[in-house]
């Protein structure tokens, strides 16, 4: 393992653990939505060069240009502002990386972005946010938010108020001080990823430096992710030897602020951490798919003496349960739960059961299945890691399999959630085994041994359901190590 697939793994580990106690916040440059088809600043601002017989490749001090332009003009920045407006308007598809971001449970979003990205992937997830680019916004609170995103530099649909120029800059702290101080006590309290940012910026500049000499001995640790320079076409050996050093050397003054930098060879690999880290966090939370009109083999006492201890032992293990209170299986599953909760002296909540009894009857419009469809999906949604059990129902007075659950599997499998079919259980359940064993699913993951171990106990007839238990409870917790 490379030094930077060995770096890349301890910034998931730090970052699941922070995301876990509600700790870790976003901090966004632009080049988070370069992805969604908006130009950099450099082409943003082409225009502007090109009326001041400018070459834009040649400049790198923007704000400055920015300024060059409004000074020629008597501070009329109407073309700016226009510019800003053209760009930033327009709908962009939301990225992959912004979708992670929502799904995830961030609270806190500061960026220096003027487009409406993360506030449109957060609505996108049924979630609302509570947006802020005004001193006065500050005082009140959106009802019923769920993350709060900060846009220091302004939004697209008041540019005029917008921070583009040099005179924005310098009177920032001035104007802007409850931002600077909002920003000062999230920088204390929480752990920044910082993404798409070039730490260019003076005004986080500015608070970066006084949050160090305050908490000089005492800072929290953030981290960024920056891409390594990577040596141009045609460019000599020695200038890109001088820009790799000029970027090692940028990366410890970093950590002057308390950031740790990770770098990657592609943006793209922005996108497989935050893949990564979302499995990590939702591999705390097990979906239990199961329906049982007969218990097979089993007597229901056993059965369900079986589900109960099963669900007991997640809960007691520390994770969280989903279920949609299947016929048969759901009772046993919160009788399990409760009976952990009580024991431990808890209260029941969101953080260790989520139950979704499903609607039996149609009102409105939507047909029943649909209804049904939409509803398993947002029930996985929450997991990351799904278990079988049983599997039948009832037709005109025969037994069949469930095709209920045979489309959560396959909703689970498109989520990319971690399947464990319990095969012994027979009906659906054991369809659903073999179908993995015969596409080599454990494989194809990449899994351990010992995983591939306790797999196969799910399907083997001499094992008693307490083995089948314990190696369920083995799997779940073999893959929360491996991350």
């Amino acid at each position: 393992m490379t030094k930077k697939e060995k770096d890349k793994q301890r910034l998931i580990f730090e970052l699941s653990k922070e995301l876990e106690e509600s700790n870790l916040a976003i901090f966004a440059g632009a080049g988070l939505s370069v992805q969604a088809g908006f130009v950099n600043w450099a082409e943003l601002l082409k225009p502007i060069a090109e009326e001041l017989d400018l070459d834009i490749y040649k400049e790198t001090d923007l704000v400055t240009l920015a300024q060059y332009h409004c000074n020629c003009n008597q501070s009329n920045r109407g073309k700016l502002n226009q510019l800003l407006i053209d760009e930033f308007s327009r709908q962009a598809k939301i990225t992959d990386n912004h979708k992670i971001l929502a799904r995830l449970p961030i609270s806190t979003y500061w960026t220096t972005n003027y487009d409406k990205m993360i506030e449109n992937a957060l609505i996108e997830q049924g979630k609302i946010p509570d947006t802020k680019y005004r001193n006065q916004q500050l005082v009140f609170t959106r009802p019923k938010r769920d993350a709060v995103v900060y846009k220091m530099h302004g939004d697209v649909d008041h540019p005029s108020e917008a921070v583009l120029t040099k005179d924005d800059y310098e009177s920032y702290h001035v104007r802007m001080q409850p931002f600077l101080n909002a920003l000062s006590g999230d920088l204390i309290s929480k752990t920044f990823l910082f993404l798409g940012f070039s730490f260019s910026d003076p005004n986080l500049d500015y608070i970066l430096s006084r949050v160090r000499i305050a908490y000089s001995k005492d800072q929290r640790q953030h981290y960024s992710l920056q891409k390594s320079v990577s040596r141009a076409e045609c460019e000599e050996q020695a200038d890109f030897e001088y820009r790799a050093r000029k970027q090692e050397l940028f990366i410890q003054d970093l950590l002057r602020f308390g950031i740790k930098t990770v770098l990657i060879d592609e943006y793209s690999e922005i996108t497989e951490v935050l893949f990564r880290l979302e499995q990590i966090y939702k591999r705390k939370t097990v979906f239990i798919s199961g329906a049982a009109h007969s218990y097979g083999k089993w007597d229901s006492e056993v059965a369900e003496r079986f589900i109960f201890d099963l669900s007991k032992d997640i809960s007691k293990a520390g994770y969280r349960i989903v279920s949609g209170f299947g016929l048969g299986v759901g009772s046993s599953v919160i009788t399990g739960v409760l009976e952990q909760l009580y024991m431990s002296g808890s209260r029941l909540d969101n953080d260790q059961l989520i139950l979704r009894p499903f609607p039996q009857t149609q009102v409105g419009k939507k047909e029943i299945k649909t209804i049904w469809k939409e509803y398993r999906q947002d029930m996985i949604s929450y997991a990351g890691i799904a278990i079988f059990l049983f599997g039948n129902k009832i037709v005109e007075g025969a037994i069949v399999d469930s095709d209920g659950m045979k489309q959560e599997f396959e909703i689970a499998n498109g989520m990319k959630l971690f399947l464990i079919p319990v095969g012994m259980t027979g009906f659906m359940a054991e369809k659903l085994w073999k179908e993995l064993s015969d596409n080599d699913y454990l494989s194809s993951l990449g899994m351990s041994e010992e995983i591939k171990t306790e797999f196969e106990t799910l399907t083997n007839e001499n094992k008693s359901l307490d083995d089948v238990r314990k190696s369920i409870i083995r799997i779940i917790r073999l893959l929360n190590k491996r991350g």
